[in-house]
């Protein structure tokens, strides 16, 4: 079977944030630390990698330097069940970070994350073009989204 493991490019917070995305995902841990040698290129015993896991998705944080910086390229989609875990998720990941536009946020470390409710691409996807039309434009008004909201555009409410 083959394995696509995302890495994650880290200044020196690779591991701090790895503890923070663990604590917010169910069924996730923290598999493994590597620490850099005296080879470098960072101080010996300084974090250089963490794999972890994510709801048992694998992931990798490189504490690789200040050259490179997240950007809304690469985003990670959560698909909650239910209104509360939108709101659950949303406050959790973007504390300390920032709201963007149609349920986007950018967390503390400047990794976008996509927060998406159950029956968007439905109400999205209305077989009533004005009223998919109707819910497209609600939602381009929102930071987090509202499932009840999109419904209730689509409906013409």
């Amino acid at each position: 079977m083959t394995k696509i493991t995302p890495w994650l490019w880290f200044d020196t917070e690779g591991e701090d944030a790895a503890n923070f995305y663990v604590s917010i995902f169910k069924n996730s841990r923290i598999t493994d630390i590597s620490r850099y040698g005296e080879a470098g290129p960072r101080p010996a015993g300084t974090v250089m990698t963490v794999n972890f896991e994510l709801d048992g998705q694998e992931y990798v944080a490189l504490n690789g330097g200040p050259e490179f910086r997240f950007t809304e390229a690469v985003s990670f989609q959560v698909r909650c069940e239910t209104q509360d875990e939108v709101d659950e998720f949303w406050s959790r990941l973007s504390e300390g970070g920032e709201p963007g536009q149609c349920g986007w946020l950018k967390d503390r470390y400047g990794l976008s994350w996509q927060i998406v409710p159950a029956g968007l691409e439905e109400v999205l996807g209305d077989p009533d073009p004005e009223g998919a039309q109707r819910a497209m434009k609600a939602m381009l008004g929102m930071t987090k989204l509202d499932i009840e909201e999109l419904k209730a555009a689509a409906r013409g409410a």
